[in-house]
C-alpha cells in the first residue's frame, strides 16, 4: 500500500527570497510616499525653462523650492518657522494667466506698494528700487508708454504707476528687457504662492523641455540625451548653489 506524501512540517523555512522582495517592494513605496509628501508640502522641485531670470537663474537649472517659508502649506501653517514674502525674494508661484503652469520671478512690490518704471528704472514708492546686483538691460534701446507701440514693448520701460493690491504682489525677471511679468499680467494673489526659490541643485546646459506635452517619443528621446550628455553638459560648477 503506497503512502500518502507527507505535508510540510510547520517549521520548515519559507524562501528568504521572499522576504527580501517584499522588503524591498516596502522600501520603495515607502520612499515614494516620503518623496511624494516632502515635494507636496516641504521641498518641491522646479526647473528652469526659460531666460527671464537669467543671469540669476540659467535654461536648465533644476531648484529646490522650500514651501515652508511663508507658511501658506495647509495644515503645516503656523507650525514651523516662517516669515512673510520680501522685496527680492525670488519666489515660486502659478501663471495668473495659466495657473496650472508655475512661474518664477523677483518680487519687487509688496500689497500697498506703488510701482513705477521710468525709462528702465525701477521705482518703488517714489524711490529708486536699487536692484542693480542682480537685473540687467541687455536692449539699450528704451521705448515709451504709447498707444502706437505694441502693449508688451511700450509698457516694457516705462510702466505705472500701479498700486498693488492688498493680499497681492508684484514680480518682475532679472532680464527685465525678455521677462514676460506683473508688467504685462498684473499683480499676483497670494493663494498662487507656491514658495521661495532655495538652491540649484543641478544645472544642465542641454536641450530643455518647455514643460508642454510633446508625447511619450519626445519624453523618450529627451530622457535618452540627459543620459548620454550628462557629464559634458552639466554645469558643475552651479550645483548646490545658494539663489539670491
Amino acid at each position: 500500500m503506497s503512502s500518502s506524501p507527507s505535508p510540510k512540517s510547520a517549521d520548515s523555512k519559507p524562501d528568504p527570497r521572499q522576504f527580501f522582495l517584499r522588503e524591498y517592494i516596502e522600501a520603495l513605496l515607502i520612499a515614494g510616499i516620503f518623496l511624494g509628501f516632502s515635494n507636496t508640502f516641504i521641498i518641491k522641485t522646479f526647473y528652469i525653462p526659460s531666460e527671464s531670470m537669467v543671469e540669476t537663474l540659467l535654461v536648465g537649472d533644476h531648484l529646490f523650492v522650500n514651501r515652508l517659508i511663508y507658511g501658506n502649506s495647509g495644515s503645516f501653517q503656523g507650525a514651523l518657522p516662517s516669515r512673510d514674502i520680501r522685496r527680492g525674494d525670488v519666489v515660486i508661484f502659478r501663471s495668473p494667466e495659466s495657473p496650472q503652469t508655475d512661474l518664477v520671478k523677483r518680487c519687487v512690490g509688496l500689497p500697498g506698494d506703488r510701482i513705477e518704471i521710468v525709462d528702465k528704472e525701477l521705482l518703488v514708492n517714489g524711490e529708486v528700487f536699487e536692484d542693480s546686483l542682480y537685473s540687467h538691460h541687455r536692449d539699450p534701446r528704451v521705448f515709451p508708454n504709447k498707444r502706437f507701440l505694441s502693449r508688451q514693448t511700450r509698457l516694457r520701460d516705462n510702466f505705472g504707476p500701479f498700486d498693488v493690491p492688498q493680499g497681492h504682489y508684484f514680480f518682475l525677471g532679472d532680464n527685465r528687457d525678455e521677462s514676460y511679468d506683473s508688467r504685462y499680467w498684473g499683480a499676483v494673489p497670494e493663494r498662487y504662492i507656491k514658495g521661495r526659490a532655495l538652491m540649484i541643485y543641478w544645472s544642465y546646459g542641454g536641450e530643455t523641455p518647455d514643460g508642454s506635452w510633446q508625447g511619450w517619443s519626445s519624453k523618450v528621446q529627451q530622457v535618452a540625451d540627459t543620459v548620454r550628455f550628462f557629464f559634458v553638459k552639466t554645469r558643475w560648477g552651479r550645483s548646490f548653489h545658494l539663489i539670491r
